[in-house]
């Protein structure tokens, strides 16, 4: 039998050892907070405000209206991300019953780091096998919230365009995650290196497009279907917490005490840590809609306050 390069993969795909292309459809914008008017928004943590100590300092989180489920794909383009020491930001989502749905890191960063980081947190019985990726800096691969205090199986993006002061410079860049049956997939393109197929307004995207994925988790060593629910979008941004403010992860990057140095005080050490987001696109199977939940075109974005050492909102749209 005579097997060409194309059927070849399929059968592979089949067999779960690659991930087979797939072309999804856009059924959701997200560019400002009504989705009424097209412009960029931007989220900040408060840097004009004296905080005493023991008060806390205002941040944010956002969350989007509907989830979707398994069979999306979702494009962030962002300009600058949230960076600073005491500062945690993060572009993820998460089950409505987390642990159970589980969790997807697609950005997340602390203090003055350079790399971003990806992972997944879910039930146990989940873990990273074999992926097709890009990146070699697999910090862990059980992904289970009960193993290593919930530090879930990660994997760190080497570009240091990837976070930080450097994503600013060079124009920032456009994060793509996929959840597919066959696996969860991340990419990372910065800002001169953006396929055409995501900076055009095209309506459709092939993951054909794309290339390989930085970090990637196949549905064979993670049932997709048993360790996933539909997803919730966020965006936040912490100050301290048990990841940026654990001392030991604090001193590799910063002097001094997370809450008494930065967030007390008048507020300039926030200077950079905000997200300026140009859009989030949410894509669909072809021939599918995977949202669920309220769509309201007056909120496509719901806030509420934080806690810990964080509080309630600050909000601009450009």
């Amino acid at each position: 039998m005579t097997m060409t390069f194309a059927s070849f993969t399929l059968a592979l795909a089949a067999c779960g050892l690659v991930s087979a292309a797939t072309t999804y459809d856009m059924i959701k914008e997200y560019r400002d907070r009504d989705s009424l008017m097209i412009g960029r928004f931007t989220t900040t943590v408060d840097n004009t405000s004296t905080v005493a100590f023991n008060d806390k300092r205002s941040t944010v989180r956002i969350h989007s209206n509907q989830a979707y489920s398994v069979g999306s794909l979702w494009v962030a383009d962002m300009h600058h991300v949230p960076y600073g020491c005491s500062v945690w930001p993060a572009w993820w989502s998460q089950a409505h019953n987390w642990p159970t749905g589980g969790e997807i890191d697609t950005f997340e960063g602390v203090n003055q780091v350079t790399m971003n980081q990806m992972a997944l947190h879910t039930t146990s019985g989940c873990n990273q096998v074999n992926p097709t990726q890009s990146s070699t800096l697999v910090n862990s691969t059980n992904c289970d919230h009960d193993v290593d205090s919930n530090a879930g199986c990660v994997v760190t993006n080497p570009s240091t365009s990837s976070y930080g002061a450097q994503f600013a410079e060079n124009g920032g860049g456009v994060f793509v995650t996929e959840y597919a049956d066959s696996g969860i997939s991340i990419w990372f393109f910065p800002r001169a290196n953006v396929p055409s197929s995501i900076s055009s307004t095209a309506n459709s995207l092939s993951t054909d497009d794309l290339g390989t994925p930085v970090a990637n988790w196949p549905n064979g060593g993670c049932n997709i279907q048993d360790h996933f629910q539909a997803q919730t979008l966020i965006f936040d941004i912490t100050l301290c917490g048990d990841f940026a403010g654990s001392p030991s992860v604090f001193a590799q990057t910063c002097s001094g005490s997370c809450y008494n140095d930065y967030v007390v005080g008048n507020g300039s050490n926030y200077a950079n840590a905000y997200f300026d987001v140009d859009y989030v696109r949410v894509f669909s199977k072809s021939g599918t809609n995977t949202a669920s939940g309220a769509s309201g075109l007056d909120l496509t974005w719901s806030l509420r306050a934080l806690g810990a050492l964080s509080a309630v909102v600050s909000w601009l749209v450009l």
